[in-house]
């Protein structure tokens, strides 16, 4: 990334804060659009996509709800499928536009980040069996996921993951769905492309060692960024007529500083992750998916336990988990004082009210903190019968900071998921929380984009030129239009 110095003396249309996925995405589609406007893309490390977009410090799903339970949660005797739906539509719009970069020679070898393994569900006991065989019921007549097949054979199970079945009885009660057509993930690589294109094709490099202190009002522009150089400590002001805070965890503390009133209420929580990770290659070639499982009943969404095939700098791996740990950083290269600083006076309401809803949550880090290497393995053991400890090593991933926010009922609500914080004339924008994140950056960006430059978005010529990139974007999705799309970019990723 370039280590050129910042034009100071310039007027930048956009300031992107963070140089991973979310950044990447929205600063590119924006370039598409209306390449003349002025980008700088603002990084605190030296590279890019060295915290929740590595590739190591996420799980690498392609998130389109074939295979995770929790976008497909029971009420009453319903599947409520509407989560899934929307998930299953973002994941397929970000496919289109990196379809798009690849048929137009921006990027090549997209293996290097996305790769075909089939997605599945797979459960044990009557009642987790009688909810999946409802959940597949309710999707199946739908044509997002046509294809997706059920089974409580265990022979038929031995051909979808044998890993998994082997040592397993006929008396034992699972069940199990598949879908072909699951992507596996490596956004890290993803992110590398994205801006690589941005430095070659439109002058637009990423400074790295840059930490954004602050972002203030000013009068003759929009935004004052105060930017400190973590290798000269020189500090200097830019000016930007658009913000967009992606700092993944340290988006929160950046977003307290900033005079909007939008702000006000928002808390967050950190949650680190821990995975697994097969060392003995003959495991890792006996099993091929993402299998995804059913949290407990009062483990959070997070918890959701899943054996993935995973493939990371070429080489093949494989992995289990999620474990939570705990770390009172934001990110994975903060502060320990992170979490102390966040709590403001408009925040203790809601974050204490969100601490006493999800005792649960805190009795379950509790738990997770204090297993034992042979622990996780009995955990493993629920998916592998014969895992051996000796086969398995554990790996520190990435910090995740759950959305805390105001509710009138509750005082503070503890959020899954991601939210875009804007004020109220779209001049900055803060994404806040985690998964589905990176599978769904560009719905979420060119939401960013259509708030912060609605008048290029709703042009005639933005127009056009967003439906040649993202045909999906506001469209009708008619199942042709939905089968045109997955062929479209089956062929244009190498699917």
């Amino acid at each position: 990334m370039s280590t050129k110095n910042i034009d100071v003396n310039t007027d930048y249309d956009l300031i992107c804060v963070g140089a991973g996925i979310m950044s990447a995405t929205l600063a590119l589609l924006v370039k598409l659009v209306k390449p003349e406007l002025n980008i700088l893309i603002l990084e605190r490390l030296d590279g890019v996509a060295q915290e929740s977009t590595a590739a190591w410090n996420n799980a690498g799903t392609g998130h389109s709800a074939l295979c995770e339970l929790n976008y497909t949660p029971q009420k009453g005797n319903t599947v409520d499928c509407s989560k899934a739906y929307n998930i299953c539509t973002q994941f397929e719009l970000s496919k289109q536009f990196w379809s798009y970069l690849v048929n137009n020679k921006l990027i090549t070898n997209p293996k290097d980040f996305i790769n075909s393994v089939p997605h599945h569900s797979w459960v044990t006991g009557e009642e987790n069996v009688a909810f999946l065989e409802k959940r597949f019921n309710a999707l199946k007549e739908h044509f997002m996921f046509e294809g997706m097949e059920f089974t409580t054979a265990l022979s038929k199970m031995k051909t979808w993951f044998p890993l998994i079945t082997a040592n397993r009885s006929e008396d034992e009660i699972m069940a199990a769905t598949r879908i072909e057509r699951g992507a596996e993930m490596n956004f890290g690589a993803l992110t590398k492309k994205l801006f690589d294109v941005l430095e070659n094709e439109f002058n637009t490099p990423v400074h790295c060692n840059e930490d954004v202190i602050d972002i203030d009002p000013d009068k003759d522009v929009e935004w004052s960024v105060e930017v400190k150089n973590n290798i000269t400590n020189k500090t200097q002001y830019l000016d930007a007529k658009h913000v967009f805070i992606g700092a993944g965890g340290g988006s929160l503390l950046l977003l307290q500083k900033v005079e909007i009133a939008e702000k006000d209420g928002y808390g967050g929580f950190p949650v680190s992750g821990e995975w697994l990770v097969c060392k003995n290659e003959n495991i890792i070639k006996q099993h091929l998916g993402k299998v995804y499982s059913k949290a407990g009943p009062n483990d959070p969404p997070m918890s959701t336990p899943h054996l993935d095939t995973r493939f990371i700098n070429g080489k093949r791996e494989l992995l289990f988990g999620p474990f939570a740990g705990f770390s009172p950083k934001f990110l994975k290269e903060g502060s320990n004082l992170d979490l102390f600083k966040s709590i403001k006076l408009d925040n203790i309401k809601p974050m204490l009210g969100a601490f006493w809803d999800n005792l649960p949550l805190t009795k379950y880090l509790i738990e997770q903190v204090s297993m034992s290497h042979e622990d996780r393995m009995n955990n493993l053991r629920t998916f592998v019968k014969d895992a051996k400890s000796e086969d398995w090593e554990l790996l520190v991933a990435g910090q995740r900071v759950q959305i805390i926010k105001k509710d009138e009922y509750e005082g503070g609500k503890l959020q899954f998921g991601t939210e875009v914080v804007k004020s109220k004339d779209g001049s900055i924008t803060c994404l806040l929380g985690a998964s589905p994140g990176a599978s769904t950056a560009t719905h979420v960006m060119l939401e960013v984009f259509e708030t912060a430059f609605p008048e290029v978005v709703n042009s005639k010529e933005g127009q056009e030129k967003l439906k040649g990139i993202v045909p999906f974007w506001k469209a009708n999705i008619t199942p042709e239009l939905f089968k045109e799309t997955i062929a479209y970019s089956s062929k244009a990723l190498q699917l």
